[in-house]
Formats: C-alpha cells, sequence, structure tokens
C-alpha cells in the first residue's frame, strides 16, 4: 500500500518522469538522459518512501506501542509542561528516510490535547529539537492514564501530516499521519508505565510494545 499522504507527490514526480523521457526519446542529449535518470530515482525513492504496509498489531489492553517505525536514540527523564505537567521519561525514537514515515497511534484512547508548534528544523536526532522544531504535539487519554507523543520535523522533514482532532476516539495501532523526510517522534512515559525498549533497539510502528500501563 502507498500512504494517500504521498500520492500526489509520486504522480507529480511521475509527470514530470514522463516530460523527460519524451524529450530525451526527440533530444537523446546527455544534458537531458542524466536529468532523466535523476527523476526516474526520485520517482522510485518516493514510491519507496510512502509506503504503507500493514501491520499485525499486538492485542493487550495496557500495551504502549510504538508511533513510528525507527531507532530508539534517546531515554531520559524530562519536565513535560503541556499535557502530564510533571517529570516523565521520554523515548525518542529517530526515523531516517529509509524508515517507514507512517504514524501509528500508541495507545487506545480520546484525544484530549492536540497542539501545533511552529519552529526551527535542527537534526531530528538533536536534543533541542524536541523543544525547537516544528512539531505536532498529541495527548491521549487512556482507561490507565495519560500518555503524550510528538510527531518532529527534522532538517529534511518540512511537513508533518496529522489527522487526528479533539475528542476523537482512537485505538492503538490506528494509522493517524505521516512525517516527510526523516523524522522524530517523541513518547512520554508517566509514571505508572513501565519501559519495555532500550537505547538503540529497533521498533516497529503499530507493533512494537514501547511500554505498558501498571
Amino acid at each position: 500500500m502507498i500512504a494517500p499522504e504521498g500520492l500526489k507527490i509520486i504522480i507529480i514526480t511521475a509527470l514530470i518522469l514522463a516530460l523527460f523521457l519524451i524529450l530525451t526519446y526527440f533530444l537523446p542529449v546527455i544534458g537531458l538522459k542524466i536529468i532523466t535518470v535523476l527523476f526516474a530515482l526520485l520517482f522510485l525513492f518516493n514510491f519507496y518512501f510512502f509506503r504503507d504496509p500493514q501491520r499485525a498489531v499486538p492485542s493487550g489492553e495496557n500495551l504502549i506501542l510504538s508511533p513510528a517505525d525507527g531507532t530508539i536514540v534517546m531515554i531520559e527523564e524530562v519536565d513535560e509542561p503541556y499535557y502530564l505537567k510533571k517529570k516523565v521519561t521520554r523515548v525518542s525514537i529517530f526515523l531516517s528516510v529509509f524508515n517507514v514515515h507512517v504514524n501509528r497511534v500508541p495507545v487506545t484512547g480520546r484525544i484530549t490535547f492536540l497542539k501545533y508548534l511552529g519552529g526551527k528544523f535542527l537534526v531530528a536526532f538533536a536534543d533541542k529539537a524536541s523543544e525547537e522544531n516544528e512539531q505536532s504535539i498529541i495527548g491521549i487519554q487512556h482507561a490507565r492514564g495519560k500518555i503524550l507523543f510528538k510527531q518532529i520535523a527534522g532538517i529534511i522533514a518540512r511537513r508533518i501530516v496529522c489527522d487526528l482532532q479533539t475528542g476523537m476516539q482512537v485505538l492503538a495501532g490506528q494509522r493517524f499521519g505521516v512525517i516527510r523526510y526523516g523524522s522524530r517522534v517523541d513518547v512520554f512515559f508517566p509514571e505508572n508505565t513501565t519501559l519495555k525498549v532500550n537505547l538503540d533497539d529497533k521498533v516497529v510502528g503499530g507493533e512494537t510494545i514501547l511500554g505498558e500501563f501498571k
């Protein structure tokens, strides 16, 4: 499957590629051939980047799933001022341009907090990116407590798509958006949770269990 958010980009790239293929056919000069090859590579990359594979969501009402594919690059205690409003554990997931960028809801519950913040485009794995980069901040009220997570733009990612709305009921593993290209997702765990991952672990959105409510 292809993520709907990527269809427009893929179609535009395909049309440009078709134009250059036609031009190259009638004007077979080296410059046009190089440009055509570059657009062919870009088309293939976009097709790969916006893939949206099916995921086997694990069952368990207290599970906290990874909202994204990537690598755990940071686990640390921080003060969270927007939703949990206390010291919590932040788990940061870095998404390279080769990871699936479709994001998924980590827990079943109701969206009770939603905030968009404009900002910088620092490299996504930088510590300051969580506070200073463009981001969507999402809070979910689960039956056992609150979970907060962020979609964070990176140095290449310049577009965050979030289809959630305040008051919406969501299911763990449900797709809700995408970040283009290369980015980061932070998940904030309150004290009534247990982490199930370690630094440098590879995680899969909608499948990997990050933690669990006690």
